[in-house]
């Protein structure tokens, strides 16, 4: 435990150290919005770019990484639509509980990955967001076509704004380099690696900022029921597929991490632009946020 809590505690204490910048409002003004655009449009892209274009993929099991966390995935979105009746929720209601229970927050899945095994969990992180993240906003933009929270003209929009998602176009770039085998030659690699080390404490402290805890007052059935799916019910499986698919360990703990991430802190974003229930979705961040610090760990050190 001692382990899993040295590499994860750093992680956590600059998310706080956001949360205590946001509270007190500094630096001010518009800082933090520009700041996150900055992270989200070009550092953070700069480090997958980075990361997938020279990994060795070989040392990678991606059809079975892919099989354990899409797999899951999978299940939860089909689970949660047709237990919808149940569930009580109205339709932005819904699509806040649908992205909290499959969103995850990629700076914190990346970062851990590094604390946890080095560069060769940055690359196993790296690729997991390469299969996760197109999968995971087809299906939840489509939540909000379904539930009937859109209308024509921004079902446009957020299609094309699915398209130029800057996470998916990284992922395209960096594979697409590895692959055809020109990765990052000369300079081009030291400067990408440079602008991509500052996503991450960067993103971290972004994570805090954006914390609403007077959203924490909202405890109703779609709260929990949203936090038991992410933080309990979405590990449990993918470690149960890990162990019967015979993942190494490095993976497997990665795979398990990503599996038992808080949902992403974008998800408020398109709640308020697509007719989600955004204070919902405030709500669902900030409590499995919070509630991670000690759920994260406590998974980790039962898997390994």
């Amino acid at each position: 435990m001692e382990g899993v809590a040295s590499a994860l505690g750093p992680l956590f204490l600059l998310i706080l150290l956001g949360a205590l910048l946001g509270w007190q409002r500094q630096p001010g003004g518009d800082f933090w919005p520009r700041l996150e655009r900055l992270v989200y449009f070009l550092l953070f892209p700069a480090m997958l770019v980075s990361t997938l274009a020279t990994a060795d993929m070989a040392r990678v099991p991606v059809i079975r990484l892919a099989l354990v966390l899409l797999g899951a995935i999978g299940l939860f979105a089909i689970l949660l639509w047709c237990l919808r009746e149940r569930l009580r929720l109205d339709g932005p209601a819904f699509t806040s509980a649908f992205q909290g229970s499959l969103r995850f927050n990629t700076y914190v899945g990346v970062a851990g990955a590094a604390a946890l095994h080095g560069s060769a969990g940055t690359t196993v992180g790296a690729v997991a967001v390469a299969l996760m993240i197109p999968v995971v906003n087809v299906l939840c933009v489509a939540s909000f076509i379904a539930a009937g929270t859109l209308g024509a003209s921004s079902l446009g929009k957020s299609l094309g704004a699915l398209v130029r998602n800057p996470l998916i176009l990284a992922c395209l770039t960096g594979i697409g380099l590895n692959l055809s085998g020109i990765g990052l030659p000369g300079w081009s690699g030291p400067s990408v690696e440079l602008l991509g080390r500052a996503a991450l404490p960067l993103g971290l402290v972004a994570v805090g900022v954006a914390l609403r805890p007077a959203a924490l007052i909202r405890l109703e059935r779609g709260v929990w029921i949203t936090h038991l799916i992410k933080l309990v019910l979405m590990p449990a499986l993918v470690m149960a597929l890990a162990m019967v698919l015979g993942l190494d360990p490095v993976t497997r703990d990665v795979a398990l991490l990503f599996a038992a991430l808080p949902t992403a802190t974008s998800a408020y974003i398109l709640s308020r632009q697509l007719g989600g229930d955004a204070e919902l979705m405030a709500a669902l961040i900030t409590g499995q946020t919070l509630l991670a610090m000690v759920t994260l760990p406590l998974w980790l050190q039962l898997a390994g």
